[in-house]
């Protein structure tokens, strides 16, 4: 079987090969004289979501055209890389460049997102990420950034510090699917734990410094789940000096933590459902009071 597996998961590897035993069968292989090839396009499984995964694919063929030789490799990360993702989940991605995308294609860089935002899927809506230039991938470096991101639901690109972390970098290298390009490996220097500890308590502070002075209210139904699986995520980074994704996070916690919070991180995980409704939703006063007591 021709393929490339060394940036894929054994999962996909598995689906790929079912999708070709599905469209063909073992005796039209008896008589071969020959070792047999087959051809699996792993490009069309990186999920198990084939509306996902089209998405995906015309993403990264228009890319493919744009961005021409100064496109380096597509990434899939965040919660489809280190795991249990679901209908509600943003969809990560992290495309890598040669060199900075350049102020004159920004506009066509754009458009291209807008025509992927009108497919008919909700997939297309959550796409989120950010275009990483070869040199800054590499290693996080002070002072660097911000690059050109595109958030969850929107169609536009800003300039932001969003992704511009030791976390995304991490999950990439670490778990990372290739859309498009070499095994993340190849393009990202390894990220040490204690690197990885650093940067969790630094946003524990500052996020928790912002909530306190009333610079981020936890108060939506979004706002008020989020930052306690956010927590608890961070919290098993400072322990483990790993990624885990935020159901993950959440039993951990749930194992790990005083139980006088297993019932809020419980709520939490339960109330996560339809995050864009619920952001236009107040919090429950005495969840968001639990909240800043967790925090």
């Amino acid at each position: 079987m021709k393929t490339d597996t060394s940036s894929i998961s054994q999962a996909q590897s598995y689906r790929a090969i079912g999708e070709f035993w599905d469209t063909h069968d073992v005796t039209d292989f008896w008589d071969a004289t020959e070792p047999v090839e087959f051809e699996v396009d792993l490009m069309h499984f990186p999920t198990p979501d084939p509306t996902l995964n089209a998405v995906l694919a015309e993403f990264v063929t228009s890319l493919r055209s744009l961005l021409a030789d100064n496109l380096l490799a597509v990434y899939l990360q965040g919660s489809f890389g280190v795991g249990d993702w679901d209908i509600h989940s943003d969809v990560d991605f992290l495309v890598a460049v040669e060199e900075d995308i350049p102020d004159a294609q920004v506009a066509a860089l754009e458009a291209l997102h807008r025509r992927v935002y009108a497919l008919d899927s909700a997939w297309a809506k959550h796409l989120e990420g950010s275009y990483f230039p070869r040199a800054l991938l590499k290693r996080l470096q002070a002072g660097s950034g911000p690059l050109l991101y595109l958030d969850n639901g929107s169609r536009d690109l800003i300039r932001s510090q969003h992704d511009n972390s030791q976390v995304v970098r991490w999950v990439t290298r670490e778990h990372g699917i290739a859309l498009a390009g070499p095994p993340a490996t190849e393009l990202i220097d390894p990220v040490s734990a204690d690197d990885l500890r650093a940067e969790v308590a630094a946003v524990m502070r500052d996020w928790g410094e912002e909530i306190f002075a009333g610079r981020y209210s936890p108060d939506n139904r979004w706002a008020q789940p989020f930052a306690v699986l956010s927590y608890c995520r961070m919290l098993h980074t400072l322990e483990s000096g790993r990624v885990l994704s935020k159901p993950a996070g959440a039993v951990w916690a749930q194992k790990t933590l005083d139980s006088r919070w297993h019932d809020l991180i419980r709520r939490a995980w339960a109330d996560r459902p339809n995050p864009s409704e619920k952001v236009y939703l107040p919090a429950n006063p005495e969840e968001v009071t639990a909240t800043l007591d967790f925090i």
